[in-house]
C-alpha cells in the first residue's frame, strides 16, 4: 500500500454522508460516515465534511497520493458542478458544490446525481461490466435511478434524467418533500416503507410486534427484522412496497428496455424479501413483448460501501478522460 494512488468517494444522503479512500480496483481501503445534518447550510456542511475527511486521512496508516474527489449527491448537475433544488437538503435553489469543496482541496472534483454515481460504480466495479443498457435504482431515504444507455450515462437535455422517484404513483397520494403528491419515493424507499407500515397498523387489527414499538421507533430495519421472523404485517408492508416498485419498473422497461435493473441502497439489503415480489409484480405489469428480456438483481457492490465506490468511479472516469491517469496506471 505504500505510495498508493487513491481517490476520495463521497455519498451525500438525506440522513447520512459516507466517504472513503478507494483504489483503482474499486476497493474502499479506508472509510467513514457522519450525519448529513440536512438543516445545515452547504457551507457548514462542507466545513464539517472536510474536518471528517481530514480525520480519516490522518488515521490512514500508509502513504498515498490523493488524485481527486468524486461526489454523489441528489439533484447534482454533472456539468455545472451544482446541486439544484435538492428535496432532502436545505441548500436553496442552487449551490456550486465543486467550488465549495475546492476551497479545502486543490485537486480535481467531480459531482453527479447519487444514483448516476451508483450506476457508474456498477459499470466499473459491479455486475454491469459487460452490459450496455441497464438501470440502477437506489433505495434509501428517497429513490433515485441511474440510467445507462448504449454504454453511457443518460443525463438528458436538463442534466437531471433519472428522477424516477418523482414520477407519480397517485396524484392524490402521500405528500412529498418536493412539493408534489404521490411521488414514487414516498411509497418505495426506507421512509416510504415505514409510512406504509404505520398506515397498516391503523388500518388492520392483525397481531404484529410492530404494535409494541412507539411510532417514532419504527424503522425500515425493524420492519425487515420482523419480516424475517414471519410477522404478517411487516411482510404485508414489504409486499405493498414491492407491488408499487414492480409497477413503476415495468413502466421504466417500456421507456428504456434495459437488460438488467439493479437495486442498490439501504432498503435493498432486505434481499429476497423485497426482490422476489418485485420480480413477480414487474412481470405482471410488463407489456408482454418485454417479458424474458429484463431481469431484476441486487447490486454487485457492497450495500454499505457501494455508493462511495460509485462516487469514486466518477472521479476515476474523469481522471482517465482527461488523461491524468494512463492506461498503465502511472501518473502523467
Amino acid at each position: 500500500m505504500l505510495n498508493k494512488d487513491l481517490v476520495l468517494g463521497i455519498d451525500i444522503g438525506g440522513t447520512n454522508t459516507a466517504f472513503g479512500l478507494v483504489d483503482r480496483a474499486g476497493v474502499p481501503v479506508h472509510s467513514g460516515t457522519m450525519p448529513t445534518g440536512a438543516g445545515d447550510t452547504p457551507e457548514i456542511f462542507i466545513e464539517r465534511l472536510s474536518q471528517a475527511i481530514d480525520r480519516l486521512i490522518s488515521t490512514f496508516p500508509f502513504s498515498f497520493r490523493l488524485l481527486g474527489i468524486g461526489i454523489g449527491v441528489p439533484n447534482a448537475h454533472h456539468v455545472r458542478g451544482t446541486v439544484e433544488k435538492s428535496v432532502n437538503l436545505n441548500w436553496g435553489e442552487s449551490v456550486n458544490l465543486v467550488s465549495l469543496v475546492r476551497r479545502y482541496y486543490d485537486i480535481p472534483v467531480s459531482i453527479t446525481n447519487d444514483a448516476s454515481a451508483a450506476a457508474l460504480g456498477e459499470m466499473y466495479f459491479g455486475k454491469a461490466r459487460d452490459l450496455k443498457n441497464f438501470i440502477v435504482v437506489t433505495l434509501g431515504t428517497g429513490l433515485g435511478a441511474g440510467i445507462v444507455v448504449d454504454g453511457s450515462l443518460l443525463y438528458g437535455a436538463s442534466g437531471f434524467a433519472g428522477e424516477l422517484g418523482h414520477t407519480v404513483v397517485d396524484p392524490q397520494g402521500r405528500t412529498c418533500a418536493c412539493g408534489k403528491r404521490g411521488c414514487l419515493e414516498t411509497y418505495v424507499s426506507a421512509t416510504g416503507l415505514v409510512r406504509t407500515a404505520v398506515e397498516l397498523l391503523s388500518q388492520q387489527n392483525a397481531a404484529s410486534q410492530l404494535r409494541e414499538a412507539d411510532r417514532d421507533q419504527i424503522s425500515s430495519k425493524l420492519i425487515f427484522e420482523l419480516a424475517l421472523e414471519g410477522d404478517n404485517l411487516a411482510l404485508d408492508a414489504f409486499d405493498r412496497t414491492a407491488c408499487i416498485l414492480g409497477m413503476k419498473l415495468a413502466d421504466a422497461v417500456a421507456h428504456l428496455s434495459p437488460e438488467v435493473i439493479f437495486l442498490a441502497g439501504g432498503l435493498s439489503s432486505a434481499g429476497e424479501i423485497l426482490l422476489r415480489p418485485v420480480r413477480r409484480y414487474m412481470n405482471d405489469f410488463l407489456f408482454r413483448v418485454y417479458r424474458g428480456t429484463v431481469t431484476v438483481s441486487l447490486s454487485g457492490l457492497n450495500a454499505t460501501t457501494g455508493m462511495v465506490v460509485g462516487a469514486a468511479a466518477l472521479i476515476w472516469q474523469k481522471l482517465e478522460a482527461e488523461k491524468i491517469y494512463s492506461a498503465g496506471g502511472e501518473i502523467l
